[in-house]
């Protein structure tokens, strides 16, 4: 591919970038419309709208209106070619007139699967794939794992000391971090479709999971808890505002139903789900019921036993690693229960992806290698 179909696909990747976080149960993507010349022009940019509809192929064409006739479409996921509460964006595509459509990756899911490219090409359109590929797969990513694994895709938040333990809560926040970190994991909060936790960083930090940065408010994710036998507090933070952000507990199938009905009174959402032998509720079966939900981003913020549970079912993708200058103490927790730090970074598992300084803070992100 040349470099102008580079570039102009890290345009369309930006806009997929946008939506991250606000179109389940659909992917987000992004879609440019470029007409060909010397230098090429930009005739309209788009990406997927919140809620999953209209697709980034419908809103871009849109923007463009007559102007796309014998442009190129950039699009970061292959167009659908099946008729679903809308008609497929294959029709809106070779409606428009464009001649070439440069797709990043594949969609995985069997009503598309290739059938989309199939479509545009026998309607005698050119059609280049795999421009930009891996960070193609990376936007979409969480979308792929729901069609292929039947669940999110996974990312771990960690915030740890110096000594690399995490601050113990006594009912409020402990921060090892500084703003600018902490500005960093509301962004991750933003970017994903669920925040999950559990009741034990309720009641030891009180959270309200809300992303708070200026001008994302309004793009908190559902917020879901885990509390196998449903003792949260029902004055804890996490129940305001249940109106505007979700809030979704999980617990065991012999939870009491007493409780559960009161909980259902406040507005919160309530899942019986399995345990494991060892009395925690099954990982595996959260995430299904989630994937089953449209959840296709889960940001786990929970504390170490939460975090161990994931680990150990080996269902952690990503991993979002917050390190401070200060220790968090003798009271500091192992991050993953009974494995430190050293589980994370020896593991052949993973990645070390990226490194990024926020204030006195680093940022280390490890990337499993098989998703």
């Amino acid at each position: 591919m040349s470099t102008l179909d580079n570039h102009f696909m890290r345009g369309a990747l930006a806009m997929a970038r946008r939506g991250l976080g606000r179109t389940r149960p659909n992917p987000s993507v992004g879609a440019v419309v470029v007409r060909p010349g010397e230098p090429p022009e930009l005739v309209a940019r788009g990406s997927t709208k919140p809620g999953g509809r209209p697709h980034a192929e419908r809103v871009t064409l849109e923007k463009a209106g007559d102007q796309a006739k014998g442009c190129t479409l950039y699009v970061t996921l292959e167009p659908c070619a099946h008729h679903g509460k809308t008609p497929p964006c294959t029709e809106a595509i070779i409606d428009a007139g464009i001649s070439r459509v440069v797709c990043s990756v594949h969609d995985p899911d069997p009503r598309v699967a290739g059938a989309g490219i199939a479509k545009l090409r026998a309607a005698g359109l050119v059609v280049d794939e795999g421009v930009l590929e891996e960070e193609g797969a990376r936007i979409s990513l969480g979308h792929a794992l729901r069609v292929k694994k039947n669940r999110p895709l996974v990312q771990l938040k960690l915030a740890v000391g110096s000594d690399g333990l995490i601050p113990k809560g006594e009912g409020k926040p402990v921060w090892v971090t500084g703003e600018e970190a902490r500005a960093h994991g509301h962004l991750l909060r933003a970017r994903c479709d669920a925040i999950l936790t559990g009741r034990g960083t309720i009641e030891a930090d009180d959270p309200a999971l809300t992303c708070r940065l200026p001008g994302l408010v309004e793009r908190s994710p559902v917020r879901v808890v885990l509390d196998s036998q449903l003792k949260i507090n029902q004055g804890a933070n996490i129940f305001a505002g249940l109106h505007e952000v979700p809030l979704w507990i999980f617990c065991s199938a012999e939870a009491d139903r007493k409780a559960t009905a009161t909980l259902e009174e406040t507005g919160a959402d309530i899942f019986h789900v399995e345990q494991t032998v060892e009395g925690v509720l099954n990982p595996a079966t959260v995430l299904t019921e989630l994937a089953r939900r449209g959840i296709t981003r889960l940001l786990i913020e929970g504390g170490p036993s939460v975090a161990g549970s994931f680990w150990t079912a080996d269902l952690i993708d990503e991993i979002y690693l917050y390190q401070g200058t200060k220790p968090a103490g003798p009271s500091g927790l192992r991050a993953l229960s009974d494995a430190g730090l050293e589980a994370i970074t020896s593991s052949p598992l993973f990645t070390l992806e990226e490194t990024r300084v926020f204030g006195p803070d680093n940022l280390t992100i490890y990337r499993r290698l098989d998703v």
